[in-house]
């Protein structure tokens, strides 16, 4: 069989290589002679990129740029990732995962299918590269849009793509993986376009086996794997089974929620109001809402409350109202540990109604409803609370519970605001508001690579929570003085750093880190260690010439001893 070589991980052609560097990567005369500067090749991809109209033949177009220039899409997503994320993931990814089906043009990962049981772990031997992290998913919630199956695949893509800009995880070392364990979705599976089983979803008991063997698969190919599930329906079996036996974490509901405790922790700075005054509404009882609760629940923990104290701060609501023991249906599981008792056997439907009823400093929002948040609950917000916490965290911006300027207009300006999607700046009373953003890419990557550093047997609930504090603590002066919940976004390289470091802390404390070797180092020590490891792709060409110039060097010494002046060195072959 001949060599294979993914064009995903490729950088040969980037017209940035010298002369010499192209005579040693074979590629001498298949691109055109010129050596161009960085600045000149990301003139040229944003000016492509500008005659792009919609957001999705954008998206594709940084497809086709990473694979076939790797190092020059990261270049350019990192002097642009502010600009740029949105396209890659969230929202653009949501329309990209609905249309998988129809714009896919080439393999971006590994798809293993409920009829591979049995053979999982000799099919990862395809996989041509060493992996530090994998992504997977079944496809079975996607953001808000529900099962998609295999055109799911967006997700883990975009996910390491970020993993990579981020954190500095080599993008060799990153497998996108996607389980095709059927769909419930019936337009799909008749869709002649559509690509995975057409067949419906298998069991639960089913998936288990089917997940047991893959954990087993990936960690006997790559024994340091660091899983990260994202978009399982129902993630909290999978996380239960899995989190104290492998290096795993779900993203969904760990990620989220650290995410918004780093900015929750500032919000309760800036709000005035003593920790153990807060009382805070949930709109969504889903699996990322109750984790971004049980998240916050450490926090209040951390600030004294007891356990009980802190899990009864918490309303939520779901589909059927005020979540609660005697409501007379059926909980899920994962709604019990927040359903209320205390309600004197009241239910609530309308969230105007239970506003009133609770008074909360805090609304959520996590139920994919746009416009949920309207102008009379932010108004009733607002009236309870000189400076309210509005997290309208819905993804992608459509299923948004309110916009930034409805969250504005409606509070006076006072409230304290971060949302799942991004929103344009706004002024209001002449000064400049600038949202803040729940990005779960403040965290996942120092999240991954601080299990990667490690080598962390496990990701364990400290550390996860050791990325929430992380992320509150890595604002900069400047961003502190104008009110910000989270860092700028365009300083995620830095971010990462201190978010990786507070992880590997937290796991050398739980004795879960296997690199012994870093225990000893200085916070200065360790920071300088992780900048080290991070994959750079400005350097990395520069490293290749480096390495070129030397052997030309070699070569030309060694010609020189045998009195040749213009042998294989200078040869264009």
């Amino acid at each position: 069989m001949p060599t294979r070589q993914l064009t995903t991980t490729s950088g040969d052609f980037c017209l940035s290589n010298s002369p010499d560097v192209r005579k040693h990567l074979g590629t001498y005369g298949l691109t055109p002679p010129a050596v161009e500067s960085f600045d000149v090749q990301a003139q040229r991809c944003l000016r492509l990129l500008a005659t792009k109209t919609t957001p999705i033949e954008k998206f594709q177009y940084l497809v086709h740029l990473k694979a076939t220039n790797v190092h020059l899409f990261y270049r350019l997503l990192s002097q642009n990732i502010k600009e740029l994320t949105p396209l890659i993931y969230t929202p653009t990814v949501g329309e990209a995962c609905v249309r998988w089906h129809e714009i896919w043009t080439q393999p971006e990962g590994m798809y293993l299918s409920f009829s591979d049981r049995g053979n999982l772990r000799q099919i990862l031997d395809n996989w041509p590269h060493e992996v530090e992290i994998t992504v997977l998913t079944d496809g079975s919630r996607i953001l808000g849009l529900g099962d998609l199956g295999v055109n799911g695949m967006g997700i883990p893509v975009g996910k390491l793509s970020l993993y990579t800009a981020c954190a500095g995880i080599r993008p060799e070392a990153t497998l996108p993986l996607t389980l095709d364990l059927g769909t419930n979705n019936k337009a799909l599976r008749e869709d002649p376009l559509y690509m995975g089983s057409r067949v419906p979803k298998v069991t639960p008991e089913e998936e288990k086996e089917f997940l047991d063997e893959l954990m087993v698969a990936l960690t006997d190919k790559w024994p340091n794997i660091v899983i990260q599930f994202e978009d399982f329906k129902n993630p909290f079996p999978a996380l239960e089974r899995y989190q104290n036996t492998y290096s795993m974490f779900n993203d969904d509901v760990q990620g989220t929620g650290a995410v918004i405790v780093g900015g929750f922790i500032n919000a309760v700075k800036a709000s005035g109001v003593p920790v153990k005054d807060h009382k805070a509404i949930f709109l969504g009882a889903g699996s990322a809402g109750v984790g971004v609760a049980k998240q916050i629940v450490e926090f209040f923990k951390k600030e004294g409350l007891t356990e009980e104290e802190a899990r009864r701060k918490f309303w939520f609501v779901d589909s059927n109202g005020l979540v609660t023991l005697d409501r007379g249906d059926k909980l899920a599981d994962h709604k019990v540990y927040f359903a209320r008792d205390d309600n004197n056997g009241r239910q609530y439907q309308s969230l105007a109604r239970l506003i009133d009823y609770v008074q909360p400093t805090i609304l959520m929002g996590l139920s994919t409803i746009g416009g949920a948040f309207n102008k009379e609950i932010l108004q009733k917000m607002a009236k309870l609370n000189n400076h309210p916490v509005i997290f309208p965290l819905s993804n992608p911006s459509s299923k948004s519970e309110c916009t930034f300027e409805e969250a504005v207009l409606n509070t006076e300006g006072r409230c304290l605001f971060a949302s799942g999607s991004p929103f344009p700046s706004m002024e209001y009373n002449g000064k400049l508001l600038t949202p803040g953003q729940g990005n779960n890419m403040y965290v996942f990557p120092g999240i991954g690579l601080g299990a990667i550093l490690s080598k962390a047997t496990s990701v364990t609930q400290d550390m996860i929570y050791a990325s929430a504090e992380s992320l509150s603590t890595s604002l900069n002066k400047q961003e502190v003085a104008d009110g910000w919940l989270y860092p700028d976004i365009r300083r995620i390289r830095d971010v990462s750093v201190v978010v990786t470091r507070g992880v590997i802390r937290a796991a050398q404390q739980n004795g879960v880190d296997r690199a012994s070797e870093l225990r000893n180092l200085s916070d200065e020590e360790l920071d300088a260690y992780i900048v080290e490891s991070m994959y750079d792709p400005f350097k990395d060409g520069e490293q290749l010439g480096e390495e070129v110039a030397n052997l030309v060097a070699q070569t030309n010494q060694s010609n020189d001893v045998n009195g040749i002046t213009n042998g294989v060195a200078h040869s264009h072959l």
